[in-house]
């Protein structure tokens, strides 16, 4: 939800904050979450592990990163092209955001397969799981939205976001290997 908010400070100053531009980035995530969900819910099935699961941390760090060097030449670049807010906006929400996006929404069904242990308790741990999920996400709304965009450039957020998706990496690297050295 913090990526989705700063989607719309990015747009902002190429195509506004309308509806048309809201409604773009909204879409785009939304998608690209969908997109993330389906592909998260198949990889998870083969050989699922902590180190496979803690990739997607990192290739979702290593995506997100660019969005710092490239966001503005991207955006110049669209802008140039296509001024109409409504697609401009549209295209520059899916090539800035879509591809992260879909390895950041992989990580919930994958969290899913590895704390399922048994049929009967799936949907238990997939409500506790989305639980905690839309919690975090309201909360990262209401701090970046109330507090980051006011004491912070968008590209120091992107990097906070870049860092904790790596510390998230190394924590599941850890924890595998503790895991199979115990």
């Amino acid at each position: 939800m913090s990526l989705e908010l700063l989607g719309g400070r990015v747009l902002a100053p190429y195509f506004g904050s309308s509806i048309y531009v809201w409604g773009s980035i909204i879409t785009v995530f939304m998608l690209s979450l969908a997109l993330g969900y389906l592909l998260g819910g198949r990889w998870s099935v083969r050989q699922p592990s902590l180190l496979r699961f803690g990739s997607l941390f990192l290739v979702g760090a290593v995506l997100l990163y660019p969005l710092i060097l490239l966001a503005d030449p991207a955006m110049q670049w669209i802008f140039d092209r296509i001024d109409d807010p409504r697609y401009g906006s549209l295209l520059a929400s899916a090539t800035l955001f879509m591809i992260p996006t879909v390895f950041l929404g992989m990580i919930s069904p994958y969290s899913v397969r590895l704390l399922v242990e048994t049929v009967e308790h799936a949907g238990q741990v997939a409500g506790r799981l989305y639980f905690v999920s839309t919690l975090g996400s309201s909360l990262g709304t209401l701090a970046t939205s109330f507090y980051f965009v006011l004491h912070f450039e968008i590209n120091e957020i992107l990097q906070a976001m870049t860092a904790t998706l790596i510390v998230m990496f190394a924590v599941a690297l850890w924890s595998h290997r503790r895991l199979n050295h115990s």
